[in-house]
Order: structure tokens, then C-alpha cells, then sequence
């Protein structure tokens, strides 16, 4: 079994949540008792419970919401666009480099590395240089 949700939430009850590995359940000659539905479930999984869930942590997207519009939340969020997230999301989405296409690791090296001399020679062309 491997662990696949600290903080899972379920009928207003907070938990852990486990999973069994597919190898080592499907193969299970006790796998028609151990599972509920073993048509249709791929693996065991179990939930242990350690008591009633805070109602303010149960909406996600509030507690997002109120961590970023707070003043350190503004700050940090303001400030990831000075990182390197920008470029990842560049050579992604905009230079299709969603896999790479070579084997090996000095292959996808210098694959990874031409990406992003053409990203960094990309920003010099578009602020101005070599005019």
C-alpha cells in the first residue's frame, strides 16, 4: 500500500488515504472479498480517519483565495513571475517542447540546452539588442 491523499476529506471527516499497487492486487487470489465492487475497482483502498474536518479548510479555492489576497500573499504571488516559471511555461507551451524527442541523457541534455538558448537569444532579440 502507498499513500496517495494526506489531507483527504470525506463526509466532513479528515484522513489519509491509501492505495494498493496493481501488481500486487490484481493478481490477488482474495481479491474478490477484499473489494466491494471487483468488477469495477482497480485496487484496495483505505482511508484512515483522524476526526471531524475544519470547515474552513473543507472549500480549497477559498482558502486559496484568502491566502493570495492577503498582503504576504500578494507579495509572494506578484513575485513568481520573476522566476523561472515563466521560461518552463515558455519553452512548453510556446516552443511545443512538451517531451523530448531524443534517448539518452547527453541527447536530451543538449536538447533541453538548445531550448533554451533559443529562449534566452529570444529575449535579447525582443529587448532591443544586437540593433
Amino acid at each position: 500500500m502507498c499513500q496517495s491523499g494526506s489531507n483527504c476529506i470525506h463526509n466532513g471527516q479528515i484522513g489519509t488515504k491509501f492505495q494498493g499497487a496493481l501488481r500486487d492486487c490484481v493478481p490477488c487470489t482474495l481479491r474478490d472479498n477484499c473489494l466491494r465492487k471487483p468488477d469495477t475497482t482497480q485496487a484496495r483502498q483505505v482511508m484512515f480517519f483522524r476526526g471531524k474536518a475544519d470547515p474552513a479548510a473543507i472549500n480549497v479555492m477559498d482558502r486559496m483565495q484568502r491566502a493570495i489576497d492577503s498582503e504576504r500573499g500578494r507579495a509572494l504571488y506578484g513575485g513568481r513571475f520573476a522566476t523561472v516559471e515563466p521560461v518552463f511555461g515558455n519553452i512548453r507551451y510556446n516552443k511545443g517542447l512538451n517531451r523530448f524527442t531524443l534517448r539518452g541523457q547527453k541527447k536530451v541534455d543538449g536538447q533541453w540546452k538548445l531550448y533554451c538558448l533559443v529562449h534566452n537569444i529570444e529575449k535579447l532579440a525582443h529587448h532591443g539588442y544586437g540593433q
